[in-house]
């Protein structure tokens, strides 16, 4: 696989070689058992896989090299690169200013950038008519796209089933930037819808069956449909593809029910399926899927308390953080300095999506058991910064080097 050029300060003395030795002794990933980090009162166990995925090492390395291959030019990025407050901070710093916010509400006008700026395409990709606008001020977003490989081949994947007269439905969140993006290439081929969640696929059910008036699906699925969008007609033959970042679970949730209800519906033989329903591949990505089942395994032990380090608006950390929590105290934060003390967190709670505090998180006893994973846009630095100040509550811990003589 390509190595990236990314920036030393990103990485870790202590994570990093970690993963290094876990890749070498597991090059087939298959085992997905935690690494146990024993300092004596405390243990940690760390997932699998965690951290930087490929797509995120593509987009730091580019961007990185957007800014240092034009000194002196105004650089841009269409949104954030990543939904990680480090490295987007880190680029604001370095003078890159943001045209968007992640809900795609303008920044910066359109007026104000000329053929003579940089402009940086994030991870999540853009949409079409973003990808227009610039071509019209001639500006070259083509020179640094940093859009994932793997958001690409959704794209590419939904445009082969659009092909074959299948209506795309996408799993994904309709405000996230990956889904907009994903929603404006596949419309482009075939009519498409997003469902959120299996709630609305259960309601897309009802209008495939007809059990639903017709006209009720645009109150329904408002701005979820591309124009034009028929649903007496329109779906009759569908096919599901994701926003990468989603459980694989519902992913799979949400396709295996539309299937179903294909099949009652109009009474399918199963060499007769793909008359109505694409078979499409799975569009998850690898780290995506690679993380959720490197978190499954992880839930499968004990422990007092898990950390999962992340964006508070990254997909795919949130879903890290629903399957914790439905196990252990969960504490989802963004950054070593949430961790006020031995006693207190300030921590992101997803349900009232906002960032709360809570007393006496570690308990008092010993050995205690700490669980800590990142999501794919988490720098092994930051996981670092996290273990060593949770490590520094423990009076008579063993010395890092000490522990780490295995890796």
């Amino acid at each position: 696989m390509k190595t990236f050029n990314i920036p030393d300060f990103y990485r870790s003395r202590i994570i990093t070689p970690i993963k290094e030795f876990r890749r070498k002794n597991d090059k087939l990933k298959r085992d997905f058992s935690p690494t146990v980090l024993d300092f004596g009162p405390v243990r940690f166990l760390i997932a699998r896989h965690f951290g930087f995925c490929y797509g995120v090492e593509n987009a730091i390395d580019i961007a990185y090299k957007a800014i240092a291959e034009n000194p002196g030019k105004r650089i841009f990025l269409l949104s954030e690169m990543i939904h990680n407050p480090d490295v987007n901070r880190d680029l604001v710093e370095r003078g890159v200013q943001f045209i968007m916010d992640t809900k795609g509400n303008q920044l910066i006008g359109w007026e104000e950038l000329t053929g003579e700026d940089i402009v940086i395409v994030p991870a999540f990709g853009t949409t079409i008519e973003n990808q227009q606008k610039l071509s019209e001020l001639g500006v070259n977003a083509y020179v640094y796209d940093t859009t994932c490989p793997f958001v690409e081949k959704v794209w590419n994947r939904a445009a082969q089933i659009g092909g074959k007269d299948y209506t795309i439905v996408v799993h994904g969140k309709p405000n996230h930037e990956e889904t907009r993006a994903t929603f404006s290439h596949s419309k482009e081929n075939a009519p498409t819808v997003v469902v959120e969640n299996m709630k609305q696929a259960e309601v897309l059910a009802e209008y495939m069956t007809g059990s639903r008036p017709a006209s009720q699906f645009f109150d329904d699925f408002r701005n979820q449909y591309s124009e034009g969008f028929d649903p007496e007609k329109d779906l009759q033959r569908i096919g599901v593809v994701n926003q990468t970042t989603m459980l694989a679970s519902d992913t799979q949730g949400i396709a295996d029910h539309l299937k179903n209800v294909m099949i009652r519906h109009h009474n399918l033989r199963p060499e007769q399926v793909e008359n109505h329903f694409a078979n499409t591949r799975d569009t998850l990505c690898y780290a995506t899927n690679d993380n959720q089942d490197a978190t499954y395994a992880l839930l499968t032990h004990d422990a007092d308390l898990v950390v999962v380090a992340g964006g508070y608006n990254s997909s795919n950390t949130s879903h890290l953080v629903e399957l914790c929590e439905q196990k252990f105290p969960t504490y989802f934060i963004e950054s070593v300095n949430k961790i006020l003390d031995r006693h207190l967190i300030r921590h992101f709670d997803l349900h009232k999506k906002e960032e709360i505090v809570t007393e006496n998180y570690i308990p008092e006893k010993t050995p205690v058991r700490i669980m800590l994973t990142c999501g794919a846009s988490c720098p092994d630095a930051v996981v670092e910064g996290i273990l060593l100040r949770l490590l520094s509550f423990f009076e008579g811990a063993k010395p890092i080097e000490e522990v780490m003589e295995a890796f």
